[in-house]
């Protein structure tokens, strides 16, 4: 059984602790949330990678590895997620759990260590190293790139970026190939410095420590970071559907033997609070999971597609369908994926297609509890909303919601942009 605390430590810092023995494996977060925007999302993305390289004590990468394998190896990693219109950007730990390792510091050490890579990174004449900068700037720009090697992915990305092109939500999770490549020690230098002093921070600690323990290691670490003109953490926008707007399709030839087909919906508003059950499950009954009628009749009886899914963005208040299908079935495919949401919305599904969508989330939200980092995505999530609710009450909304919510829900659905990706040789 789980325990969960939350409180604001310093000025625009939030800890969340999640207290259990069920892990031998701790989990420790500090996050900076910004919002997404054009002109400082690859800087976001690249400035934890660059932090993590070195500090002032561990200069060089084999001292922090040294100190790593001190602390029964454990693993600090960069890590940048977009939540919504707001990009969150810091560093993970993931160590052994002080309760089985007889009883060793685990956490407090880890703790300081963050705090190190955090506020006292290597610099030359008070520069972040330009070293670190241009190397790291270098792997972001790769990773950057590496995106359009995966093209169930790139194909999902392209539809968010044209489907919300002039909303902050169209700007990519690492930002643009031409913004990291204007990324300069000097500019870096200055937005860390201003992130440091203005970012809100949410912190979120998983494993078998006291809470009053866990704030006094963050306390310690954290002691010194400058909080001046901290800013508030920015609601993600849920446009209103236009009346009358027609749906927007968008076409694309690269080298591929597999067509794209994607496709967005809007929510009515985010599936968040007493609207995440009846959304999610309208999903899961639609596309999200393996007794969907996308899986059970788009791809399985009709043979239609390779893969069929559909997936929520909760924040923004979108569903997400992926599929691949052969050129040639492209408004085939089209058609029978948007019947089947048409029969969702009508609410001609079975009780026990019904169930066995309610079991699927009912289970996914009860396994959350088995995986450390998934529980610290979880809590992260929950931080960043004003209706914080448990996965325990969570699924007892699930097991709770009617059908005729889930119709209502539904209903309030709007099909918005269509993306698809086609081959050269293809006729889109």
């Amino acid at each position: 059984m789980e325990a969960v605390f939350r409180r604001e430590i310093f000025e625009g810092v939030g800890l969340t602790c999640v207290r259990t023995q069920k892990f031998k494996t701790g989990v420790l977060s500090m996050t900076f949330v910004d919002r997404l925007s054009k002109e400082t999302a690859a800087k976001n993305a690249l400035l934890p990678k660059v932090l993590r390289r070195a500090t002032v004590r561990h200069a060089t990468m084999e001292s922090m590895e040294h100190e790593m394998q001190e602390l029964f190896g454990a693993e600090i990693e960069p890590v940048v997620r977009k939540k919504g219109e707001n990009q969150l950007f810091g560093l993970r730990a993931c160590f052994a759990d002080d309760f089985f390792v007889g009883g060793e510091k685990v956490l407090d050490k880890t703790a300081s260590l963050m705090g190190e890579m955090l506020l006292d990174p290597v610099t030359f004449g008070g520069r972040l190293a330009g070293e670190f900068v241009d190397s790291e700037r270098d792997n972001l720009l790769d990773e950057i790139r590496a995106v359009i090697n995966d093209k169930r992915q790139y194909a999902s990305l392209r539809l968010a970026e044209l489907m919300c092109r002039d909303e902050a939500y169209g700007i990519p999770r690492l930002g643009s190939e031409s913004a990291a490549k204007r990324i300069t020690a000097a500019s870096l230098t200055k937005h860390y410095r201003d992130r440091l002093a203005s970012s809100p921070m949410e912190i979120v600690y998983c494993g078998s420590a006291e809470p009053v323990r866990v704030e006094q290691a963050v306390r310690y670490a954290l002691a010194q970071m400058p909080r001046t003109g901290v800013r508030k953490i920015e609601k993600t926008d849920v446009p209103e559907f236009p009346e009358g707007r027609r749906l927007r399709r968008f076409s694309e030839k690269l080298d591929v033997t597999q067509g794209k087909l994607s496709i967005g919906f809007r929510l009515a508003e985010p599936a968040l609070g007493a609207m995440y059950a009846p959304y999610m499950l309208m999903n899961a009954l639609y596309g999200g999971a393996v007794t969907s009628k996308l899986f059970e009749n788009v791809r399985e009886k009709l043979s239609l597609c390779y893969y069929a899914s559909s997936a929520i963005e909760k924040y923004k208040g979108l569903m997400i369908v992926s599929s691949g299908i052969e050129f040639e079935k492209y408004e085939e495919s089209f058609g029978e994926i948007m019947r089947q949401f048409d029969a969702v919305r009508a609410g001609d599904f079975t009780d026990k297609e019904l169930e066995d969508a309610r079991r699927s989330l009912i289970t996914s939200l009860r396994t959350l509890g088995d995986s450390p980092r998934r529980t610290e995505e979880f809590y992260l999530d929950a931080a960043l909303t004003d209706v914080p609710l448990t996965p325990g009450e969570l699924a007892r909304m699930v097991s709770h919601t009617t059908a005729a919510q889930i119709v209502s829900a539904a209903g309030q659905v709007r099909p918005d942009t269509v993306y698809f990706l086609s081959g050269k040789e293809a006729d889109a």
